[in-house]
């Protein structure tokens, strides 16, 4: 995780947590700062759910004085049947928009009661950066960040539960866009569509790193990880959460 560099706070707590939503468990890490956070942010993982990677990226996003709780997206299936990402992409189809937005939502309340923050993003990466799209529409949210999430649903995902991001675009709060111009799950013209979609907004951003193929940023243990562009589009985003 070299490419998100640590803050200035030195003091950060980790904890994993389960939150009770619509009478389901769900899985939470939650870290903070051991002083007053000045913002709250709501983190989606990717395809491989919470693991030892995002307990990590949570603690450091902490450092920069956020009080951080990241979702578990499968949390209503077994999860030790999880156990590759061909099991987990097959699942996909099964989730559904109103429980996914719901947990996030959930998780921003916990960073409101717990951390006494009244500001909060939420921000994603490829599966998470899709959910980033969606719950960016919804009225819980200040700004969002999604990193090459897709714009619209890949056809082996598409199930009654799923929306494509595209069709809501145009409602999403301040969101800061993050894509690689080599990726095939976010193709030119998704993009272009987005962007399209964004035309009228002066508070949303695209960012295209020439090259970079999916998963660019944020498992610096991916073949496709480029540490130089993860580190500035790192940077750009905690500039983007820091506006509010």
């Amino acid at each position: 995780m070299a490419a998100l560099r640590e803050g200035p706070v030195h003091d950060v707590s980790v904890e994993h947590r389960t939150l009770r939503v619509d009478g389901d468990d769900v899985p939470v890490v939650h870290a903070r700062p051991d002083g007053p956070p000045r913002a709250g942010l709501v983190l989606h993982p990717d395809l491989g759910g919470n693991r030892p990677l995002f307990d990590d990226m949570a603690r450091r996003l902490a450092t920069h004085g956020l009080a951080v709780a990241c979702v578990e997206p499968f949390a209503r299936f077994d999860r030790d049947k999880l156990d590759s990402v061909e099991v987990r992409m097959a699942k996909v189809p099964e989730l559904d928009d109103a429980t996914q937005l719901g947990d996030l939502e959930a998780a921003a309340n916990l960073l409101v009661v717990d951390d006494d923050v009244s500001t909060i993003s939420v921000l994603g990466f490829c599966m998470g950066g899709y959910y980033t799209l969606k719950a960016a529409t919804s009225d819980r949210f200040d700004r969002a960040v999604s990193f090459y999430g897709m714009i619209t649903t890949p056809e082996h995902w598409r199930g009654p539960g799923h929306k494509a991001p595209l069709a809501t675009a145009a409602d999403v709060c301040p969101t800061l866009a993050i894509f690689g111009s080599a990726d095939p799950w976010t193709p030119k013209e998704d993009i272009d569509a987005l962007r399209q979609a964004w035309s009228a907004r002066d508070d949303c951003e695209i960012v295209v790193i020439d090259g970079a193929d999916h998963g660019f940023v944020h498992d610096p243990d991916r073949p496709a990880h480029r540490p130089d562009d993860a580190a500035q589009v790192w940077a750009r985003a905690l500039e983007w959460i820091s506006a509010i």
